[in-house]
This record gives structure tokens, C-alpha cells and sequence, in this order.
């Protein structure tokens, strides 16, 4: 009698493990960093792994393809170019994705949002202009590179001069 018991006990526990098995085995083909709450980076962070950040980091962070993700203690200053990019924590930064943006009820975001999805949940904070046009969409990466570009030249160019606004608008 507590055999049977026993045994159709062993067998649900062999099963939840080998589901157990398997669930780990796909958590460790899919790569993902974890950046602690105690480490600080300043300068460009780059990668071809998934990221979730929880410390600081000051600079650029490229991550090609991949999803990044800001968890609540996460402070960071600095441009962000990923797949996927959620902020639970505090960006101060312009932000483009070639995917989707989202900041968290929790999150406070002080940019640009460049992305063609764009989910801002109810209390979450944010300060900047959205632009999703798909038409006219750069992917991340050649964002990364223009921004890189334009850094490095201490003589901007405009793109729209002044006379030129004057005469399309009709100097008044």
C-alpha cells in the first residue's frame, strides 16, 4: 500500500526534475551578463549577450541583436542601443531599440525614445519625445556608429539652416 504511494511519489519527483533539467539546460543556451549593484563602468559597454543591469554604468552601452534590461537599482547615464531595452531602474540618456522600449511602472527615463514599439506604464516617469517612424528607421547599431561619428567632429553640421526655414515659412 505505501509502496504504490511511494513509488507514484518517486515518479512525479523524476519528472519535475528532468522538467527542472531541461528548463536550466535552455536558461543556459540563451547567454545573459549580470551586472551587480556594486560595480560601477565608465566608458563604452558592448556585447553580443543579453544584459541586465543593476549597477552603474557612465558612457554607451551597444548591444547588437540582444535585449537589455535596467533592473531597479540600476543607475545609468549614458546612450542605449539594443533589440530590446526595458527600464525598471534610472536612465539619463537617449534610448534606441530596434525592437521595443519599455519603462516600467518603476522606471524614470530623461531622453529620447527612438524605437518602433513603445510601452510606458502607468507611473512609470519620463522626460523627452518619442519617435517611432518605421519609414525612416536606422537600426541601433548605425545609430551607434552616427552618434560615434558626430562626437568626434567638434564643427556640427545643421541639417536645416535658418534661411532656409525663413523662406519655406515666409519670413513675416
Amino acid at each position: 500500500m505505501f509502496e504504490r504511494k511511494d513509488s507514484a511519489f518517486r515518479k512525479a519527483e523524476q519528472e519535475s526534475q528532468g522538467a527542472a533539467a531541461g528548463s536550466s539546460a535552455n536558461s543556459v543556451a540563451k547567454k545573459s551578463v549580470f551586472i551587480g549593484q556594486s560595480i560601477l563602468i565608465k566608458g563604452e559597454l558592448t556585447g553580443n549577450e543579453d544584459m541586465t543591469i543593476e549597477g552603474k554604468v557612465e558612457g554607451n552601452i551597444n548591444l547588437k541583436d540582444h535585449n537589455l534590461t535596467i533592473g531597479t537599482k540600476g543607475r545609468i547615464e549614458a546612450e542605449l542601443f539594443a533589440k530590446n531595452i526595458t527600464i525598471m531602474g534610472e536612465v539619463n540618456g537617449n534610448v534606441y531599440a530596434e525592437d521595443k522600449v519599455e519603462v516600467a511602472k518603476s522606471g524614470k527615463l530623461n531622453g529620447n525614445i527612438s524605437a518602433p514599439r513603445v510601452v510606458i506604464e502607468d507611473g512609470a516617469r519620463f522626460k523627452g519625445s518619442v519617435e517611432m517612424d518605421g519609414s525612416s528607421k536606422q537600426t541601433a547599431s548605425e545609430k551607434s556608429k552616427v552618434e560615434k561619428n558626430s562626437k568626434g567632429d567638434k564643427k556640427a553640421e545643421p541639417s536645416v539652416s535658418v534661411s532656409s526655414v525663413n523662406e519655406k515659412v515666409g519670413a513675416r
